[in-house]
Order: C-alpha cells, then sequence, then structure tokens
C-alpha cells in the first residue's frame, strides 16, 4: 500500500487545525476552572443533561452526546455527583444501565457558569468568523463527525468511543 502523504495544502490545514482545536480546548478549559472550578468536560456534562428531558439521561445516551468512551464518562460523573452536581438513578427499563439526573445545585452551577463559557466561545470562535464562514465551519465538521461515526455501513463495536469496553489490562 502506497502511502498518500498530505499536500502542503492539506498539512498546512491540519496544522492549522490541530493548533486552534489545542489553544481552543485550553482557553475554554481555564476559563471555566476559573468561574466554575471544573473542566470542559464536566461543564459539558451539566450542559447536555440541562437540555434533556426530566434534565436526566442515560449513561451510554450521554457518551455517546458527549463522544467520550463510558469510562472516561463514568469517572466525570463519580466526580461531579460527589460534589453534589448530578446523582445517578437506577434505570427502570435496564437493570445494567444507569441515568445520570442533573441535581439544583448543578443546575445552579451550570447557570453561573454559562454566560463565561458563551462569551469564551464568542470571542474566540464565532466573533472571528463571517456568517458564511460560521456556516463552512457547522458543515465541515459535521462532515468530519459523521465520516468518524460511520463507514458505509453500521459502526462496530470499536468504531466510536461510546461503545468501547476499558482495557482490563491495568498495573
Amino acid at each position: 500500500m502506497t502511502t498518500r502523504w498530505l499536500t502542503p495544502e492539506e498539512q498546512r490545514a491540519w496544522r492549522a487545525y490541530i493548533a486552534s482545536s489545542l489553544l481552543l480546548e485550553d482557553a475554554i478549559d481555564r476559563q471555566l476552572q476559573q468561574d466554575a472550578g471544573m473542566p470542559h468536560l464536566y461543564y459539558s456534562i451539566l450542559s447536555v443533561l440541562s437540555e434533556s428531558p426530566e434534565q436526566r439521561l442515560r449513561m451510554t445516551d450521554l457518551a455517546e452526546r458527549l463522544k467520550i468512551t463510558r469510562s472516561r464518562l463514568t469517572y466525570a460523573v463519580t466526580r461531579l455527583e460527589k460534589d453534589g452536581m448530578l446523582r445517578r438513578e437506577a434505570c427502570r427499563y435496564d437493570k445494567r444501565g444507569s441515568i445520570a439526573a442533573l441535581t439544583d445545585a448543578g443546575f445552579a452551577v451550570l447557570e453561573r457558569a454559562a454566560p463565561g463559557h458563551v462569551e469564551t466561545v464568542r470571542s474566540f470562535v464565532f466573533d472571528r468568523l463571517s456568517e458564511e464562514q460560521v456556516a463552512q465551519l457547522e458543515e465541515i465538521s459535521a462532515a468530519i463527525a459523521q465520516g468518524l461515526q460511520e463507514d458505509g455501513t453500521r459502526p462496530t463495536s470499536d468504531d466510536v468511543p461510546w461503545r468501547r469496553r476499558s482495557s482490563t489490562a491495568c498495573s
């Protein structure tokens, strides 16, 4: 098999994407740590739950929406539960499953952190783009995400993070 090296244009685009995504994630994490004492992932968990019916979701559905592994979600939920921002409930339909439910305290933290978070996203992303570029950003991001979630058939269990099993080989 022959390696399909990136063209100079592709290489510049790739490096610009990597730089922007790392710098943006760092800026968002710093703002949320300062304003709410939590990383972006924790804020995202609270945000997704706040937008869900009855402010609760099955853990597997939450992992899928966040595009993360179940083990990473479990770790974050355990911390948020310890801090009183959410609670876990048994799933009525599946004895093996559990539900993450946003608490009033978690919603209050989210309400306090949201204005600063939105301002950070707006100032570092949307204030720098034209309307056309915003539409292009959505289109490009959706195409990449779709391609990573499907290969033209059904994804296998290891194709997406929320379906992966944790490694049992731990030291």
